[in-house]
């Protein structure tokens, strides 16, 4: 071979490397873009899985046994606080967290965890206590949302 072939073959291939890599990094950057996009959506749909459990709860009649089934179910969960006002206790009492509830909706502390709650579980069953729930009473239910929409706590009345 002379000179002259060795170099254009040697110039195809060099050609043809810069091509695939172009190829590469265009492939690279599309997937990148699809991938963003994925990962959005799954985000998405995670924060929707993750409320779900509480939505079955938004402006719905429960009756008592359901209430303490839902304080048993959501007493561990973490920035979270249920609070059940019953006839006996028209104050209410808070369990897990106490929400801050006493400012108006459109206030930017609505919604915020206070503190640890006083209530205990076993006053809910103890029928001697205020803050007992008849397992036969009926209760609403309602969500509290704080400033970013996450979901704090429920709220059962009985009605």
């Amino acid at each position: 071979m002379s000179n002259a072939q060795k170099a254009l073959v040697m110039a195809a291939g060099i050609f043809l490397a810069i091509a695939l890599i172009t190829l590469a990094v265009v492939l690279f950057v599309s997937a990148q873009d699809s991938t963003k996009a994925a990962q959005s959506n799954f985000s998405n749909i995670q924060t929707e899985l993750s409320q779900t459990a509480f939505t079955v709860y938004d402006n719905t009649t429960l009756s008592g046994s359901q209430v303490v089934n839902a304080l048993r179910k959501f007493r561990d969960v973490d920035q979270f606080g249920i609070q059940i006002y019953t006839g006996k206790n028209p104050a209410g009492q808070w369990y897990g967290k106490t929400i801050n509830t006493s400012v108006p909706l459109d206030n930017v502390t609505y919604g915020t965890v206070v503190g640890v709650a006083p209530g205990l579980i076993a006053q809910t069953v103890d029928e001697a206590d205020i803050n007992y729930v008849n397992p036969s009473g009926k209760f609403r239910a309602n969500l509290v949302l704080d400033s970013s929409n996450v979901i704090r706590g429920i709220v059962f009345r009985q009605q």
